[in-house]
């Protein structure tokens, strides 16, 4: 009876939290704050008590993940409103490195020592600081790095060309089955598509893992291979 119990609690706290994110918002790690960091392994921490609280009431840590729920749902409507207050929750922007100078007082702040910079800049290749113009601590922890104009990419405009821009591609077929809305924005049909499917020597959708349409009409077929690849050449 025990374990009956435990599983309507875990099904409960999973669909908590699954509202609580629908109303919080989805975000990446990489763009949550500290805030919402915390807020997060706190909601998680306090769903797994309400899935195992046996003996105590599932009412109190259901209570208590609303209101952490309904905390961060306002922490980031203030933050969209006020600029003040998205600063002292999100942080803001601060520069390390500039036109050749370290800024120790903004790597102290930063709890970031040349080191770790340095380090940071070989990771992102970058093996000599001289190259570089600018170093920006962003607010959620990632370092951005603008390089001087002598040492950047070369890009088209660089060289007076005009390339045509690029836009996204259609999925059209996913794991053997037609994506029909898809299909349907790309502006053909079904028996288009099986035309060009055949066309390519392969006589059955199902044998389809990914078709990609891009806005040429360009379609791009990856049939589902059995077996698995013997050589790792990552290794």
């Amino acid at each position: 009876m025990e374990i009956l119990y435990v599983i309507v609690l875990s099904l409960g706290a999973i669909t908590t939290v699954f509202i609580l994110t629908k109303i919080i918002g989805y975000r990446q790690m990489s763009q949550m704050s500290m805030f919402d960091y915390i807020n997060g392994i706190t909601i998680g921490s306090i769903a797994a008590e309400m899935a195992t609280s046996l003996e105590t009431d599932f009412l109190h840590p259901l209570t208590a993940m609303i209101v952490f729920g309904l905390m961060t749902f306002l922490i980031s409507y203030l933050c969209n409103k006020s600029v003040k207050i998205r600063r002292m929750v999100e942080g803001h922007p601060m520069i390390l490195f500039n036109d050749g100078e370290l800024y120790r007082a903004n790597l102290r702040t930063a709890k970031i020592d040349v080191t770790e910079l340095l380090e940071q800049c070989r990771v992102n290749g970058y093996f000599d600081i001289s190259k570089l113009e600018t170093i920006i601590l962003e607010g959620d922890g990632k370092l951005s790095f603008l390089p001087k104009e002598t040492d950047r990419p070369v890009i088209p405009s660089d060289m007076g060309l005009n390339p045509e821009q690029e836009y996204l591609v259609a999925n059209v077929i996913l794991d053997g089955k037609i994506m029909e809305e898809n299909l349907r924005h790309t502006g053909k049909d079904v028996k288009w598509l099986q035309k060009q499917i055949y066309a390519k020597g392969v006589k059955h959708i199902e044998d389809v893992l990914l078709a990609t349409c891009d806005s040429s009409n360009k379609l791009q077929v990856y049939v589902k291979v059995q077996g698995k690849k013997q050589k790792d050449l990552l290794l």
